[in-house]
């Protein structure tokens, strides 16, 4: 029978599958077109489906850490990874909410179908262990960029993050989505936008940043975003091991 999906789409993770096990698991690939807001999956309940954004699409996980507070991003997932079911197989409730962050293509999977291919393939197996290391690197990543680093500088780095996720030089954003990604109240982000904008850095308009002077951004930001990249391209390079790489 035919692949749905002559070739993987634009899903880095989906991408480095081999024809057989893309064959396998294309076959049960569902098409989403989702906006910004919709809800992958809600704290507390069980998870169903893994996601994965392709192209500019993207999206976020949120936690709470007070009662009636604002909900805080604690990782973007977007074309080099995937939502749901990663560490915990969908048998376990979900700990954070997942919503659209950038409205795009996403491709789902039931997990439980997902759970019997894993059975037939070895490797499919060992995809999904090799991106939860992934997926924890950047929260871990993550915590340490928000203890030890400036807002500017986090500021600098998700704006660039967002900007290489969709090939394009402006970003959607609200001033509060904005603040629910750096994990601090309006005014400090407020204050920061100001203080890029004044500065030549970016310019604004409603709901959206553009990116005026990207090389001094880079230059203002941490290097946390790469860490995780590295970290990201080492591990899942070695999912499929040839006959050369094999103990004689």
């Amino acid at each position: 029978m035919a692949s749905k999906f002559p070739t993987p789409p634009a899903n880095l993770l989906l991408s480095r599958l081999n024809g057989k096990d893309w064959q396998l698991i294309s076959d049960h690939l569902t098409k989403h077109h989702l906006k910004v807001g919709d809800v992958l999956q809600k704290a507390g309940d069980k998870v169903v489906r893994t996601w994965f954004p392709c192209g500019a699409a993207s999206a976020s996980y949120q936690v709470w850490v007070d009662p009636g507070a604002s909900a805080i991003d604690v990782g973007t997932i977007g074309h080099e990874g995937a939502v749901g079911g990663i560490v915990s197989n969908g048998k376990v409730p979900a700990y954070a909410n997942a919503e659209v962050r950038d409205p795009g293509l996403f491709l789902s999977i039931r997990i439980t179908r997902l759970e019997r291919l894993k059975e037939e393939s070895v490797a499919l197996r060992h995809w999904f262990a090799r991106y939860s290391d992934c997926l924890i690197a950047q929260i871990f990543q993550n915590s340490a960029c928000g203890s030890a680093h400036t807002i500017r500088q986090r500021a600098a780095r998700w704006l660039l993050a967002s900007t290489a996720r969709s090939g394009s030089d402006e970003v959607a954003l609200t001033h509060e989505q904005f603040a629910a990604m750096l994990g601090v109240g309006r005014t400090f982000v407020t204050r920061v936008v100001k203080d890029l904008r004044d500065s030549g850095l970016i310019a604004t308009r409603r709901g959206t940043f553009i990116l005026r002077d990207p090389a001094r951004l880079r230059a203002m930001s941490c290097d946390c975003s790469d860490y995780v990249t590295q970290h990201y391209q080492t591990v899942m390079a070695g999912l499929y091991v040839s006959p050369m790489d094999e103990p004689g």
